[in-house]
């Protein structure tokens, strides 16, 4: 039965929600129906009643309120599924599908994932949640259509890869993510940050988001990584910058086929403006993948004898392996300057590292530490620091980065005029 008014032809966005729960169909009512850009089609019922005459023709996003522990409930999701044409392996013919569950279970969400739902999330669900989560998942919808890949730009990939362990290179990584997702001339561009250190990454944990990349799930059958279901592994940070990473596992020795990440990198350059890789020290079978889809290579040392001869044997082994691949050039971080001091100097960096050496990082121990125990910018704790403005030398490309306008307008027309917030 519907409560609520259909989509008007003026609508430039149609919200297809269905549920039983009167107090989220309340909240639904409120958050989207307060717009006027927003067309609500509110069904009440059960998704095992509905699901057969549910209408999601014309429909930019679908919210379906399933009771994940009810088999009868699933059976009806997956039957929804292959009906909008996502379940069935043969494109993209529908609008993503969001589920809301009563609760977060391990199996309920593999189960969630198996049937190629955009993204779920559990109750209770704070109405500004539900709204970005609306909007993101239909901006990657958009972005996935041959009119916007057609025009979509390469994405940028830049790698941090250590010389040697603790030189902060996820400190780097995430700082410069953070820069090139606010580098558009317009607004924010569509960035992505990938912890390729699946045994001890710590970017989340830097960002303070959960991590959801499922190992577990994906390694057995690498071609199974699709589109959405990598927006279902996506974190998002409050800031909008995208987030891969998988749960930490310190005691785990992981192994798997290359082809998933492999598989991996070719979903994050194609649906995303910038991709920064935050890089594990050990090389491994797909490293040589990564370092060559490279666009700009950087390898972050310290400022000691051995680091640098480090950073100097890794830049040799890089340029034999790759040939003519991206160059590497070395970074050395936590840099001090200092008159009267004994210690190493620039000339002396430059002299031990020859014509790779990029850039020194100024060192501010204080201020990163803050910003990592907050999960925020460096920028956010003191605007205009010398750790942000050396980074964005380096890595904010002159042109600020912004994404090919038709590609852009695409998007534009599916986000809601208030999700920003």
């Amino acid at each position: 039965m519907r409560v609520g008014p259909s989509v008007s032809q003026a609508a430039r966005t149609k919200v297809v929600v269905l549920t039983a729960d009167e107090a989220f169909a309340e909240t639904v009512g409120a958050t989207f129906g307060a717009s006027a850009q927003i067309g609500l089609d509110l069904v009440h019922g059960s998704l095992s009643d509905c699901a057969g005459s549910l209408d999601f023709g014309g429909a930019t996003v679908v919210v379906v309120d399933v009771d994940a522990g009810d088999e009868t409930e699933l059976v009806a999701l997956e039957q929804l599924m292959l009906r909008i044409g996502q379940g069935s392996g043969r494109g993209q013919s529908g609008p993503p599908v969001v589920a809301i569950t009563q609760n977060f279970a391990h199996a309920q969400a593999r189960r969630l994932l198996q049937m190629r739902v955009a993204d779920f999330l559990a109750k209770p669900v704070a109405p500004v949640e539900l709204v970005r989560t609306c909007a993101r998942v239909t901006e990657m919808a958009a972005r996935s259509t041959p009119a916007a890949s057609a025009e979509t730009a390469e994405a940028q990939i830049l790698t941090f890869l250590p010389a040697v362990g603790g030189a902060g290179v996820t400190t780097l990584a995430v700082q410069t993510a953070m820069l090139l997702l606010n580098s558009g001339a317009r607004g924010k561009t569509s960035t992505c940050l990938v912890d390729l250190d699946f045994q001890h990454g710590t970017c989340a944990d830097y960002l303070d988001i959960e991590p959801r990349l499922d190992l577990g799930e994906i390694g057995p059958r690498p071609e199974r990584l699709d589109r959405q279901l990598l927006e279902v592994m996506l974190s998002q940070h409050a800031s909008g910058l995208a987030v891969v990473a998988a749960p930490n596992r310190p005691a785990e020795m992981r192994s798997f086929d290359p082809d998933v990440v492999t598989r991996l990198l070719d979903l994050v350059s194609s649906h995303f403006e910038f991709v920064v890789f935050d890089m594990p020290r050990t090389w491994f079978s797909w490293t040589d993948s990564v370092l060559l889809g490279s666009d700009k290579l950087f390898i972050v040392s310290e400022t000691t004898v051995p680091s640098l001869r480090q950073a100097k044997q890794l830049v040799a082994a890089i340029r034999e392996r790759l040939g003519d691949g991206p160059k590497p050039q070395v970074v050395i971080n936590r840099y001090v300057q200092k008159l009267f001091s004994h210690g190493l100097r620039r000339g002396d960096i430059e002299q031990a590292i020859g014509d790779a050496f990029l850039a020194c990082v100024p060192n501010d121990y204080a201020l990163v530490r803050e910003a990592i125990d907050r999960g925020v910018p460096l920028d956010e704790v003191r605007k205009g620091n010398k750790i942000t403005l050396q980074l964005k030398k380096l890595a904010v490309p002159q042109g600020n980065g912004k994404p090919a306008k038709a590609a852009a307008d695409a998007a534009a027309k599916l986000k809601f005029s208030w999700a920003r917030s």
